[in-house]
């Protein structure tokens, strides 16, 4: 039986082909210390075994459903998707990737910091990514963050604390307030909606590893860590947000720093022989924006690279052509 005080999580996933790893997602779920959850998978035209997966957990479980979807879209969209049929019951939402999963009190530790600190409109904790702790760097007793100093902290200091979509409870009330939940064109979608919520909301964490990100070839993460498309998505979140949560010299200074560094890792990726799809990424994020892209700064990037293996030829060794 539901305790009278436990407030209704939606929770959903997203799938599409992902027969290997759902099962063990499903199971997370249904392995939860909380018990008041309703869940919707939203299968994307998978052509494996997916939809017979859930469903058949579905029929055990009168708090799954499934969504069979008509139409194939991609990551994003899905998870948009998948958003807009959560329960209008619910306090809070939470998406859990289809080949990711939950720890058992991940929700029950969630929804303790949101309902403790009612200003909160998402909740992150530690995460496992594939065989790595991450979402390290506020202080150990801090579970409650303002929204702009959480936001402060990454721009100036890089602080990585919001992590994939499957790391966050959200505010169910937020979610349905935004349609696109995400935005849809951006591959840190997830990373950007938590600087568009923290505008009118505070943050929570919980100093606890709660959700399992899994690091696989053919994966989006995959695809961004190859890519390095952190360099563009910092970009874009100081040219986006940072007059929010920035002061003028802040963010003058900030954001030349970032660029210079932008463009001595490019300079650094000619000696690395990057190849095409690399530097059409890059070019393509850099001449969208308003900073634009310059053949040349790529030019001066690589001349400092050259000058700092001059000088460390043994560090660089080790260090220059590690992605």
């Amino acid at each position: 039986m539901n305790a009278p005080s436990e407030p209704l999580v939606s929770i959903v996933t997203p799938v599409y082909n992902e027969e290997k790893y759902l099962a063990e997602c499903i199971e997370s779920v249904l392995g939860q210390t909380y018990s008041n959850w309703d869940y919707t998978i939203v299968d994307n035209r998978s052509t494996d075994a997916s939809a017979a997966i859930a469903e058949r957990y579905a029929s055990l479980d009168g708090r799954i459903r499934v969504l069979r979807c008509e139409e194939f879209v991609k990551a994003f969209p899905n998870c948009n998707r998948a958003l807009r049929h959560i329960s209008p019951a619910s306090k809070y939402s939470k998406v859990v990737l289809g080949d990711d999963w939950l720890f058992p009190e991940c929700l029950s530790r969630m929804v303790a910091v949101a309902e403790k600190h009612p200003s909160v409109g998402l909740v992150s904790a530690y995460a496992l990514e594939g065989e790595r702790v991450v979402l390290a760097g506020l202080p150990y007793h801090t579970s409650f963050v303002r929204g702009r100093e959480a936001c402060r902290r990454t721009l100036l200091e890089g602080q990585y604390v919001f992590g994939t979509q499957t790391s966050v409870l959200y505010r169910a009330d937020m979610v349905r307030s935004r349609d696109p939940f995400y935005e849809e064109s951006n591959i840190h979608a997830d990373t950007e909606v938590c600087f568009a919520l923290l505008k009118s909301a505070d943050f929570g964490f919980v100093h606890q590893v709660l959700t399992y990100t899994r690091v696989r070839p053919g994966s989006l993460n995959a695809h961004s860590l190859d890519l390095q498309t952190s360099w563009a998505a910092i970009l874009n979140l100081l040219l986006n947000y940072g007059s929010i949560y920035l002061t003028t010299d802040e963010m003058e200074h900030r954001l030349a720093q970032h660029v210079s560094d932008y463009y001595g890792y490019l300079g650094k990726s000619l000696l690395m022989r990057r190849d095409r799809t690399f530097w059409e990424y890059h070019t393509k994020q850099l001449s969208r924006s308003a900073v634009g892209y310059s053949r040349a700064r790529v030019i001066a990037g690589l001349v400092r690279s050259l000058a700092w293996v001059a000088v460390n030829p043994g560090q660089a060794s080790r260090q220059l052509f590690r992605k």
